[in-house]
């Protein structure tokens, strides 16, 4: 029984993998898994240095997607400066929420995370589990923007941080 999809993105394509941030399609290589044969995109995720298998049938269901469009991006960028709501004080309810909002994986979802511990830092530090979800969240929204925009990452790490002081 072959079973093949068709795959939506192509080789040197950059996408966007949930949690884990921007990568680019290396390969699109078919395996032999029991009786069948899967095709898997091949992602080397430069951030955190690894490569992924994510089987291109299951690859919507696991949130890879495009990257957004610069109209998106700097929607993010006009959201993380605008007022927000208070979130929990309980830092164990909010963390579960934003790793939450994270593993979603929309720009938007990681713009909120990003707004809502850098104003809650300023309240109060953050315990430890929260601030590597800040900074773990800080560093997909400017890979994203950065790509998307087409500027250093360093240039989209001040601009974010002005936006945030705003």
């Amino acid at each position: 029984m072959d079973i093949v999809s068709v795959p939506q993105y192509k080789i040197d394509q950059r996408v966007v993998y949930p949690s884990q941030g921007v990568g680019r399609i290396l390969e699109i290589r078919e395996k032999s898994f029991k009786d069948s044969k899967i095709l898997y995109y091949i992602i080397y995720l430069e951030f955190s240095d690894m490569t992924v298998m994510v089987p291109v049938d299951k690859a919507d269901a696991l949130g890879l997607r495009r990257i957004v469009e610069k109209d998106e991006a700097d929607r993010a960028l006009n959201f993380i400066s605008e007022d927000y709501a208070p979130i929990p004080t309980d830092w164990k309810l909010r963390y579960q929420m934003n790793l939450d909002l994270l593993k979603k994986g929309s720009i938007m979802d990681i713009a909120s995370v990003v707004r809502s511990l850098y104003h809650r830092s300023k309240i109060k530090e953050l315990p430890i589990l929260e601030r590597k979800l800040y900074d773990s969240a800080i560093n997909l929204l400017q890979d994203e923007i950065s790509f998307s925009l087409g500027q250093p990452k360093e240039a989209i790490a001040e601009l974010i941080h002005a936006r945030l002081e705003s």
